[in-house]
This record gives C-alpha cells, structure tokens and sequence, in this order.
C-alpha cells in the first residue's frame, strides 16, 4: 500500500515553473495586444506557471481542467478526434484555452478588443513551444 501511495506521489508532482515557460507566457503578453492573463497548467489543474493578477490562479487551473474535460469529450463525441482548443466569449472579454502537448494546457484571458484571429495564431505557436518544454522537465523525467 505504501508503494502504491509512493509511486502515485510521484505521478503527481507537478512540474516546476521553468525560466523558459515564464518567459513563454512574457512573450505572449508582448506579442498579443489586449491580453490580460496567461497560466500553464497541468491537464489534472494544477498550476505550472502563471502571469494573472485580481483572480485566484488555482481555481481557475481547476476550472480550466473541467472545461478540458469537456471540450475534450465532444470533440469525442462528435468524431472530431483529439482537444485542440476552446474559446469561450464572454460579455467582457475572451477565456481561450489550448491544449499544450499530452500534460499541459495554456490558458488565456484577454478584452472583447482583442483579435481573436492573432490570439489564435500566437497561442498555437506557444502551446507548441510548451509542449516541447513539458516533455523535457525534469519533474517529467523522474516519473516511472
């Protein structure tokens, strides 16, 4: 029993904040105008790293994993394969979320001034960088 709890322990490490997914998140606020917020999370809700003020960054990765959870079941449904993305419009603004990779998934929060089309474009590039981040953690390498 103990082995079980030790080896789930370690599945649930979450991965550290890495200088380069940080600097990742920096460069998205640089290169997309009205971008308010920008969090990497873990596919499970925990917080990887974050760039938000004004609003709790763990409930948010927590709603962001339900709202995954979702979206990733009516692509499902509808046989339209794997989550990619979801893009929420709401009266003051947009929450988009992008799958980054297998383990990980960008969240995005900008204004209802904000080019959707440009946020798209530089969010894909970015959960691409990522995914390829996640998949060379050290937190990721030391799982079994």
């Amino acid at each position: 029993m103990r082995r079980a709890l030790r080896q789930f322990a370690v599945r649930r490490q979450p991965m550290t904040a890495a200088p380069e997914v940080l600097d990742e998140l920096e460069g998205l606020r640089v290169r997309v105008p009205h971008l308010t917020g920008a969090m990497v999370a873990s596919t499970d809700g925990l917080v990887i790293a974050h760039l938000v003020t004004g609003m709790e960054p763990d409930g948010v990765a927590a709603l962001t994993a339900a709202a995954l959870g979702v979206g990733a079941r009516l692509t499902e449904a509808v046989g339209h394969g794997g989550f990619r993305e979801l893009v929420v419009s709401g009266e003051h603004g947009y929450v988009a979320t992008y799958a980054a990779g297998a383990s990980c998934v960008l969240t995005l929060l900008a204004t209802a001034d904000a080019n959707v089309g440009r946020l798209n474009l530089e969010a894909r590039r970015s959960g691409a960088r990522i995914a390829a981040l996640a998949a060379t953690s050290p937190a990721r390498q030391r799982q079994p």
